[in-house]
């Protein structure tokens, strides 16, 4: 039996939710546009360019008139949110999306030829305009629109944008990292896979590549953006997944809600309380069998209101002798303040946890397992001193990062993949073409991204210049199975399609899945 679209078991649940955040919309629109007069640096620029009023006094203007009805609109909104919150508990997680396609992506058979399966993962800050100018970023409507474009363009390409190079060396699944494995991968890197390539390993390209397969994408926290998404993508991925988390007063379960609400501390209280979903979003091209989300139950400062935490997904990918062959893809955000340590590296352990635990729920015996992908922005990285403790986490011992030699070490090909958000409307970054000759040249790159980070979130001054913090990852790792397979990292994207629609590069990996014979 196949998923379920809605996220409500029934329709009347379905209907009466619709029809409650329609009432509570008006309060939200009246904040949102109170709080996205705040200027961008773009916009700031723009309307010094024009003679009018003063914008003090035109923002005056317009916030007494969204004040006056955000105070009217309150009283629908008190009376429908308690309404609203119980309906919460009758959700699902998760939205999903089917709808099937006339070419569905061919069924691997094995034993046979190797494949090669296609990943994106991108942080789209598409969150409310009042939220998002506070990363200089506006204009949602518009970004999502540029957003949606370069995703199809690449979904529906017939071209092949990847030229990456062999860094092949995997490790199997319980394997440590070790001196011999850094040297073996480095010496795969150093090497092109023919004498008509370049030297340098490292991929910039200005547009997505061609027929991903999986797209894992974050802050997709407004609904109108989703939806504009699904709409977009749809005709080009048959499975989508979307609208991931819980809203209102949780705490996992209502008897923990509870319990809460009478024995815990505010800010525990708080913690309990969702505005806003995960922002996580996935698509795919092929047959997902198995969905769960994990809520992390720590946070702090404004990352409590959103409801972050790990997605979990089951795909399948063919059969081999009547066996399944499945792949699992893991999608995170974790917490993004500094001085959260501590809580990033117990979020990181929690998802090691809820992997396996997934794994061993929906595996079947004889199921060959082609690939396990985990990935998202983890706001952290691999040169600031002030990220000590998650560069030396687990993880890093399960997972494979094909861009990391060891702590505080990533390989001289990698670059960061932040932004400075203050830069981002400037000419040299301002498309695709020209962030991707920026980046290409490493003294002006120095210009753009953000270098490394203290433990309270300053500039490190006293650091030696990194190719600036990588916040966002795509690691994988092998299963021993039924059929040995190799899975080796044949292409690593560093992608600039969302130049002044993000303050993040979004990242490629193409994987080879080989049969060992």
């Amino acid at each position: 039996m196949g998923l379920r679209e809605s996220p409500f078991s029934s329709c009347f649940l379905r209907n009466v939710n619709a029809m409650v955040r329609r009432i509570m919309n008006m309060s939200y629109w009246s904040l949102n546009h109170l709080l996205a007069l705040k200027q961008t640096t773009a916009e700031k620029q723009e309307y010094q360019h024009q003679r009018c009023l003063p914008y003090a006094l035109w923002a005056s203007l317009k916030g007494l008139i969204f004040l006056l009805l955000l105070l009217a609109s309150l009283p629908f909104t008190v009376l429908c949110l308690p309404v609203w919150l119980l309906l919460q508990v009758a959700r699902r997680p998760f939205a999903y999306q089917h709808i099937p396609r006339q070419t569905p992506p061919e069924e691997w058979i094995l034993p046979g030829k190797a494949k090669a399966f296609h990943f994106v993962s991108s942080n789209v800050c598409l969150m409310p305009d009042g939220l998002a100018k506070y990363s200089n970023l506006g204009q949602m409507k518009e970004r999502v629109k540029q957003i949606a474009q370069g995703l199809v363009q690449g979904a529906s390409s017939r071209g092949n944008f990847w030229n990456g190079f062999d860094i092949s060396n995997g490790k199997k699944y319980g394997d440590s990292e070790s001196s011999s494995y850094r040297i073996d991968i480095d010496m795969a890197i150093e090497m092109p896979l023919d004498e008509g390539q370049a030297t340098s390993p490292r991929e910039i390209i200005a547009s997505f590549p061609s027929n991903a397969d999986f797209l894992c994408l974050q802050e997709v926290f407004d609904q109108d953006a989703a939806a504009y998404l699904l709409q977009s993508l749809g005709p080009y991925y048959e499975h989508i997944i979307y609208d991931v988390g819980f809203y209102g007063f949780i705490c996992c379960s209502a008897l923990k809600w509870l319990i809460c609400l009478k024995r815990c501390s505010y800010w525990k209280w708080l913690n309990c309380f969702k505005l806003l979903n995960s922002g996580l979003f996935l698509a795919s091209r092929y047959p997902v069998l198995a969905v769960q989300y994990h809520c992390y139950p720590n946070g702090r400062n404004v990352d409590i209101l959103a409801a972050k935490g790990l997605l979990c997904v089951q795909v399948q990918l063919g059969v081999s002798q009547g066996q399944r062959i499945v792949g699992y893809v893991y999608c995170t955000h974790l917490d993004a303040n500094t001085n959260s340590e501590q809580i990033r590296c117990d979020q990181l352990t929690r998802c090691l946890h809820w992997t396996q635990q997934f794994q061993e729920t929906n595996a079947q015996h004889g199921d060959i397992v082609a690939f396990d992908i985990f990935c998202g922005d983890l706001n952290f990285d691999s040169c600031s001193s002030g990220d000590e403790l998650e560069q030396v986490h687990e993880i890093f011992s399960v997972y494979t990062d094909p861009c990391r030699i060891g702590p505080q070490q990533d390989k001289p090909w990698a670059l960061g993949t932040l932004i400075n958000s203050l830069k981002i409307y400037d000419e040299a970054v301002a498309t695709p073409e020209n962030l991707k000759r920026t980046l290409e040249d490493e003294k002006e790159r120095q210009k753009y991204l953000v270098g490394p980070i203290l433990a309270d979130g300053q500039p490190d001054l006293s650091a030696i210049w990194s190719e600036g913090r990588r916040l966002d990852y795509i690691l994988y790792r092998e299963h021993l199975g039924p059929v040995e397979l190799k899975v080796a990292v044949e292409k690593f994207s560093f992608i600039t399609k969302l130049a002044r629609c993000s303050d993040h590069l979004p990242l490629g990996l193409q994987l080879s899945v080989t049969p060992v014979a």
